[in-house]
């Protein structure tokens, strides 16, 4: 089950959209009259109406079996378009081959020769695109879409969006974080000043991670409270409103806020109330990159007290380059012991786990399947709280994330794939030829997004690979990909990570995992990775 397909199809038919009007296609396509028909007056406005119908479907495929159906059956359609502009791409190279050769040598004409072989208009090129536009424009069809209760162009709320964190913690239940909590406090603390008249100190990690967690476990410290005159807390999440920040703050600060203010008057209130003052905002769940947006609402704060703090937590390293001024504290995985505290803690309720072994022994394995990710931990073992039943155990821990149901990890890591831009969202799927654990270097990892022309073409004339140095960058920054701790020279993704990327492709890719392999070879595998 592919949760998060849609996205990539809607990536997928960008990329086809703009080769449809990209130069080798039209170097084609000049002349021939029926194939420019299809391809521009048929395909194309064919395909923006299927993106036209995505946003819907990206909400209601997770409960409607029928539209994930759907969507599946697009992208092998899709997928077949990317095969036939791929044709088309080979024979351009072929004909200006042979214009550029007119005198070609016998090695030049033994290269055309081969190319001419693979001449996609010997097998009936407008046949084979009048056949996808076949399966596609009953997809489409209105009836067909009107019992799937789509909608075009439909902006539904996002599925899985997170809900809004406050400042609440329950200490007890949290393990692991000790050491990290001091380490942030250390630099709130008013005998270790800075030159800064405001400092921002990120908080940086996959999602998932407990990142809240420990931002509410420093905001509730009691010295918290003998350090600064005045503290708010402000959830950001993924749209970044002035006006709403503005507000949140001013009624943590005042206890009350008048609706009817404009969001210049809202400023210079709060302006007023926090000037001249020493305070602590902690801004939750920061996403924007736009340093220009960072840039007006640093001038908002800077009126407080010297040595006034901020902390933001963000899954994207970008955002604290562009917010911090002391180092990023990058917020590491879980130890297994503090793992199994988590989980003892919500999966033996009323219980004894000694009273358990069977149980035991199968709890210690899920707890290595969650990597130290504290949300991983907890969700499964709300799960599976209150149920000593040893079968429904084992169905969890033999279970991919994606396939269980309720579970909230994928969707939780799904929000930083929504979010990232199309050119990304292919490469990162394309991850999921790799096993879990798998160590790779840099250079390997862009060869292969060269050799599948996932890399674009960069304007300036430079060479693709640099291009693909920034994919990995992007992806890196964004807590994709790690650095492994046993090879310096090697990434690896984590296991939830590596589910991510499954459920987005689906079918679509197929891993042989294991000695025995893997029977999920279907007819609409698209790729098979063995390493």
């Amino acid at each position: 089950m592919a949760l998060v397909g849609e996205a990539f199809l809607s990536a997928s038919i960008e990329v086809l959209l703009n080769r449809i009007v990209s130069s080798d296609v039209s170097y084609i396509i000049s002349g021939n009259k029926k194939l420019e028909a299809v391809l521009l007056n048929k395909l194309e406005p064919t395909l923006m109406s299927v993106k036209a119908l995505l946003d819907d479907a990206e909400t209601k495929q997770i409960t409607n079996s029928n539209v994930r159906s759907w969507i599946d059956r697009l992208k092998d359609a899709v997928y077949d378009a990317e095969d036939l502009l791929d044709e088309i791409a080979t024979e351009a190279l072929r004909r200006k081959l042979e214009s550029q050769y007119q005198t070609a040598t016998s090695t030049v004409k033994q290269v055309t020769s081969f190319f001419s072989s693979l001449n996609p208009f010997k097998d009936g090129m407008v046949a084979k695109l009048e056949d996808i536009l076949g399966r596609l424009e009953p997809l489409i069809n209105q009836k067909h879409i009107a019992r799937l209760g789509l909608k075009e162009n439909c902006r539904a709320e996002k599925p899985f969006q997170r809900s809004p964190a406050t400042s609440l913690v329950d200490d007890s239940g949290v393990y692991g974080r000790d050491g990290a909590k001091e380490e942030i406090l250390r630099f709130l603390n008013p005998q270790n000043p800075t030159e800064n008249r405001i400092d921002v100190i990120p908080i940086v990690g996959m999602g998932g991670l407990g990142k809240t967690t420990l931002a509410r476990l420093i905001y509730n410290d009691s010295r918290v409270d003998d350090w600064f005159e005045i503290k708010a807390w402000v959830c950001v999440s993924e749209e970044f409103d002035a006006f709403k920040l503005t507000k949140t703050l001013l009624q943590q600060i005042t206890g009350s806020c008048d609706d009817r203010l404009s969001l210049n008057q809202l400023q210079l209130q709060l302006k007023e109330k926090h000037s001249g003052k020493k305070f602590l905002f902690v801004l939750d769940d920061v996403w924007n990159e736009d340093y220009a947006v960072w840039d007006d609402l640093r001038t908002l704060f800077s009126c407080g007290a010297q040595n006034s703090k901020i902390i933001v937590t963000t899954r994207n390293q970008v955002v604290a380059d562009i917010m911090r001024t002391i180092p990023t504290y990058c917020l590491e995985t879980l130890s297994y012991d503090d793992c199994w505290k988590l989980f003892e803690r919500h999966a033996f309720d009323n219980t004894t786990p000694s009273n358990h072994p069977e149980l035991l022994a199968i709890g210690e394995e899920i707890v290595k399947k969650c990597g130290g990710l504290p949300l991983a931990a907890k969700a499964l073992a709300g799960l599976l709280r209150c149920k000593l039943d040893a079968v429904e155990w084992n169905r969890i821990l033999h279970s991919n994330f994606w396939e269980i149901k309720n579970d909230s990890c994928i969707p939780a890591l799904r929000l930083s794939y929504y979010y990232l831009p199309s050119h990304l969202k292919h490469c990162f799927a394309y991850c999921s030829i790799f096993p879990k654990d798998y160590e790779f270097q840099k250079e390997q990892l862009i060869r292969l997004w060269m050799a599948e022309g996932l890399l674009e073409v960069p304007r300036d004339n430079g060479h693709t690979e640099e291009r693909g140095h920034e994919y990995f960058k992007d992806l890196t920054s964004r807590s994709f990909f790690q650095q492994s701790k046993g090879n310096k020279t090697c990434f690896i993704m984590h296991d939830l990570i590596c589910d991510l990327a499954k459920s987005i492709t689906g079918e679509f890719i197929c891993r042989l995992e294991g000695s025995g392999g893997s029977s999920e070879i279907t007819e609409r595998t698209r790729h098979l990775s063995n390493v």
